[in-house]
């Protein structure tokens, strides 16, 4: 169990785990072996058009590591680490290196009870293999569209895309061809969609050309968006990046995140820049999507906050020198149409105090490993804050932009 806080708790960042049948089960016949479940020497593994992907090293999820294995591990060996453990949070122990899946993280109804224990209210529930595809079919716009369209099938049937008002799936929405956006945006809000999950990244086209998701060309599906008054979720995916690190250090390759082995120097303090998020959000503001569609939220999730300060930094230094180049004030345009989700191991405080409190959400990334394990500690890291603001990072915020009642707890007492 954990501790209950004194206010309702929303998880902006929880994860599903997809069954084998998740990208198959309403795949066209046309497209029948575009994803397969493999043997390679005795370890099932994912291909798609017959290329095995290392990208998740376990895809049918039976065995995983444990929920917040690296922050455990991380205050084993920090004991003088900020945050202390209070009454009611549960037992700091060293992980294992795997359990086996619980059913919790599979279906909805057993996820209700997991949210109970750990004392959250409710959750943005977003997928986990499914961040592989998009990058994978980059060269096949129809494929891309195919599949994502089935693995939407397969959420709604499995998760609902709102259960019980407390798990709100996060169906995906992919951008190649603007008339198959809008066709599958229409469908999922039929079926209750309050979110959508867009991958943070350049969108490829017939030809090898990506492009930016802010650019006039998308304005149709931007204003179906806003009418519907929909969260955006921009959450952490395969962007593509490795292309980039591959041309500087001469590989070949896949983005396989938890690849062992020491990365290289330049590999690590690249990626820390977390350059893809920033330069879409910088597209966001300055290629005049914000402007255009005001009443858009974009919640950049699992994407960390270090690159905000930076990023606004820039803008204003631009903006300052060339106003006659933008649409209006970038600085207000971000923080108007923007919403942001730090790590817990960052300047949680910092960024509230850089961006006010109001665009501030937490997130836990529960039950991946590089996430948390006790997810309402967070709490512990925006400690000197009021407790009205901790209130509102810690759901109040969340809760507006989903449209549920943010003083609403639908925990025991």
């Amino acid at each position: 169990m954990s501790r209950k806080l004194d206010y309702p708790v929303f998880d902006a960042d929880n994860h599903m785990y997809e069954t084998t049948d998740a990208f198959t089960k309403y795949l066209p016949e046309e497209y029948a072996g575009l994803v397969k479940y493999v043997q390679i020497n005795g370890r099932t593994k994912i291909a798609l058009r017959n290329v095995i992907s290392e990208y998740i090293p376990n895809p049918t999820f039976n065995k995983v590591a444990p929920p917040g294995a690296q922050e455990l591990e991380f205050r084993l060996k920090n004991p003088s680490s900020k945050t202390k453990a209070q009454p009611g949070d549960k037992e700091i122990a060293p992980p294992p290196r795997y359990i086996e899946a619980i059913p919790a993280f599979f279906n909805p109804a057993e996820r209700l009870e997991l949210l109970d224990e750990l004392k959250i209210d409710r959750s943005m529930m977003w997928p986990t293999l499914a961040s592989l595809l998009e990058e994978r079919l980059a060269d096949d716009p129809d494929a891309t569209h195919a599949v994502i369209h089935a693995l939407n099938q397969w959420m709604h049937e499995h998760w609902t895309f709102n259960f019980e008002n407390r798990i709100f799936p996060t169906p995906v929405i992919t951008l190649p061809i603007v008339d198959k956006a809008i066709a599958e945006l229409e469908w999922v809000l039929e079926r209750g969609a309050r979110a959508v999950l867009i991958r943070p990244a350049p969108v490829p086209d017939y030809g090898g050309r990506r492009r930016s998701l802010a650019l006039p060309e998308y304005d149709r599906f931007w204003k179906i968006v806003q009418d519907a008054g929909i969260v955006v979720g921009l959450h952490a995916s395969d962007d593509g990046f490795t292309r980039y690190l591959n041309e500087w250090e001469g590989h070949v390759g896949e983005y396989v995140p938890f690849a062992k082995g020491r990365p290289s120097a330049f590999s690590a303090v690249v990626s820390a820049e977390h350059r893809t998020i920033k330069d879409l959000v910088t597209s966001i503001v300055t290629h005049g999507l914000a402007t255009r569609f005001p009443d858009i939220r974009f919640m950049p999730i699992e994407n960390g906050s270090v690159w905000v300060k930076p990023m606004i930094d820039g803008l204003r230094s631009v903006y300052d020198r060339r106003p006659d180049i933008f649409d209006e004030d970038p600085i207000e345009a971000l923080l108007r149409s923007v919403v942001f989700n730090p790590f817990y191991e960052e300047d949680v405080v910092g960024l509230v105090e850089t961006v006010g409190v109001d665009r501030v959400v937490f997130g836990s990334d529960y039950p991946h490993p590089e996430g948390m394990f006790d997810p309402v500690t967070f709490v512990d890291e925006i400690e000197p804050l009021k407790e009205e603001d901790k209130a509102k990072i810690m759901g109040g915020n969340l809760a507006r932009l989903m449209g549920v009642d943010p003083t609403e707890s639908v925990l025991a007492a």
